[in-house]
Formats: structure tokens, sequence, C-alpha cells
């Protein structure tokens, strides 16, 4: 069992498709800090935070997402905010993460105690959540929503560039569970390395709260984590990902109402009718990984890359996508003292 571990521990980059991550050892500037932090803080250099090394400041942004809400040292346990990520996950069918989020709940002590979280997190995700207030109060809000919408984000990043499972198709079926509870005590800080709060801001220049994350504000420091990496990922794609495309996302999360669209992609030509023929590819590729990650196919990837080649355009496009979903998602969900938003009403 233990060697399978080791192998699944040193190989997990392999697994990432259609990019190539920078390796460990060649990793230099912002992704050999970003690396390092993550070993020392976190265990690994997981395979959903490396799948962002091709855009080292895309990679800073999911860091402080990942560090500030699901690994820092707060208000809320470790094994609530597992809870909230495995909820979210399993809401947005993203099994890969499932499986790596459940696992480390098995690890941590109370993870009974919060299954009304994962609860609520995955009615939060598919709309079913109502008029109730959620089982957490204002000063946990930044914690637990933050955790919520950095999952939304790595659940779509996830769905493109990694597998359904972490574990091997060799496995055996009855192993699976034990092998990912091992691979799971690997994932935690070092011994006398406390993940102190804020301690990874300084990876990306500061950068106001997006609009409608309100809740983030009795946490300055996840307040700055969501502003500084929002503003570092639409910075990359404002460089490069064409205004209409940019905004043609804006336009259709306005009125998207968290139902995700299918079974066809009737949905998609409808959407993407407005945009010039040279800017579709893009267009298509930016819709599907903000509302139905699933459908994405070989071909949509390939009409990008004959306009996009590299690796970093890739990444940045996803990222763009992934995250400006995950925002408006955030804006919508329920907060203590606030009803849910509808989509309509959000901000962007």
């Amino acid at each position: 069992m233990r060697p399978l571990v080791r192998l699944m521990l040193k190989g997990s980059l392999r697994q990432i498709r259609h990019i190539a991550a920078v390796p460990p050892a060649r990793a230099e500037d912002t992704v050999a800090e970003v690396y390092a932090q993550a070993r020392r803080e976190f265990g690994v250099v997981a395979p959903p935070l490396a799948l962002h090394s091709p855009a080292p400041q895309t990679l800073a942004a999911s860091w402080l997402l990942l560090r500030e809400t699901l690994l820092a040292e707060g208000r809320v346990s470790r094994a609530a905010k597992e809870a909230v990520a495995t909820g979210v996950s399993r809401a947005n069918d993203c099994s890969y993460c499932v499986e790596v989020h459940e696992a480390k709940r098995a690890t941590l002590p109370g993870t009974d105690t919060h299954r009304p979280l994962a609860v609520w997190a995955t009615a939060a995700a598919t709309g079913r959540q109502g008029q109730e207030q959620p089982p957490f109060d204002a000063a946990e809000a930044p914690e637990i929503l933050g955790t919520a919408v950095t999952f939304h984000y790595l659940n779509r990043m996830v769905r493109l560039f990694l597998p359904d499972s972490p574990v091997p198709d060799a496995a055996p079926a009855a192993g699976r569970g034990p092998v990912m509870r091992l691979v799971a005590r690997a994932m935690r800080a070092d011994r006398g390395a406390p993940v102190t709060p804020g301690a990874a801001l300084a990876l990306l220049p500061a950068a106001p709260l997006p609009a409608g994350l309100d809740w983030a504000k009795a946490s300055p420091t996840i307040a700055e984590a969501l502003g500084r990496a929002v503003a570092s990922v639409d910075h990359a794609a404002e460089r490069w990902v064409p205004e209409a495309v940019r905004e043609l996302l804006h336009t259709v999360l306005a009125s998207y109402d968290g139902v995700v669209p299918g079974p066809g992609r009737g949905w998609l030509a409808e959407a993407t009718a407005p945009l010039d023929e040279a800017h579709l590819p893009t267009g298509r590729l930016a819709l599907l990984i903000a509302l139905n990650p699933h459908q994405i196919t070989d071909a949509d990837l390939a009409a990008f890359r004959a306009a996009h080649p590299g690796d970093r355009e890739l990444v940045e496009l996803a990222s763009w996508a992934a995250l400006t979903a995950a925002v408006d998602i955030g804006t919508r969900l329920p907060a203590p003292g606030r009803a849910p938003r509808p989509a309509a009403a959000a901000a962007h």
C-alpha cells in the first residue's frame, strides 16, 4: 500500500492533461516560491495547484485562494472547511476533488459534526438552499464562503485538466479508500510550520475586494486574497482575451439561474451567436469552462489551440472563466443575515 502512495505522490503531476506543468526541479521565481510554500504548508505540490504553473501569476492567485480560505488557521476548523470543499465538489460533480477532500475529512477530528455544512454547501451550490439561514455566523462567513468560492473555481479547473480520480486505474477497488486516506495524511503542514493568515499575500499586488463579496470583509486577509487573486487573473485575461468574449461571459452570467445547461449544446451555439467567427473558439471554451466543463471536447481545445498554441494562454483563459463564474456564485451564496440573491441581481 505505501509504495503505491509514494508512487502516486511522486508521479502525480503526470496526471495533468492538455498542458505541461513546470516540474518542481525546474521551477524558478514565482513558481518556485509557490511550490516551496505549498510543500511547507500543504505537504505536497498537488496537481490542482501545479496545473496553473505555465502562468506564474495565475499560479500565485490560485495558491492565495487555496491557502487563505482552506489552509490558514482561523475561526473555522480545517475539518469544517473540508466539509464545505467536499460539498461544493459533489454539487459540481468533480469526482477528483470529492475523493481527495472526503479522504482528508476522514483523517480529521470532528468530521461527523460538520455534516450539516457539507449538506449546506451542496444545496447552496445547486440553488436549493431556500431562505433559511446558513449553519455559520458572520464571523465565520469569510472562511466558509471563501472556501466555497475557491472550490467552485478549482472544480472547473480540475474538470478540464485532471482525470476523474487521483488513484491510478490499476489500483484495486477495495484499496482506493485506504490509499486516499494515506495520501490525505501527507497533505499537512510541516511540523512547527503554522499556516499563518496573510503570510502569502505579498505574492500579488494589493487590489480591492470584488463587488458582491462583502461577506469577506470580516476577515481582512481573506478579503485581500480574493481581491488580489481576482485582479491578477482578470489582468492576465485583459491582455489578450477579446473584449467581446469577456463581455459575453459577464452578460451570460448576469441571467444565469445556476442550473447546468444541457444535456445538448444548443445553449452554447445560441450564447455565442453574437461573436465574430475569429472569436468563437475562445468564446465557446470560456463559456464551457464557466458553465459546463463536462461538455468540453478535444475539438473545442483543438480549435482554441489553433489560434493560441501556448500553454500559458490556455491556463489563463481557463482560470479567468472559472474564477469569473466562481465569484459570480459567491455574490449569490446565502450569507448570515442576508437572503440568497437571485442570479440576475448579482454584481459583475
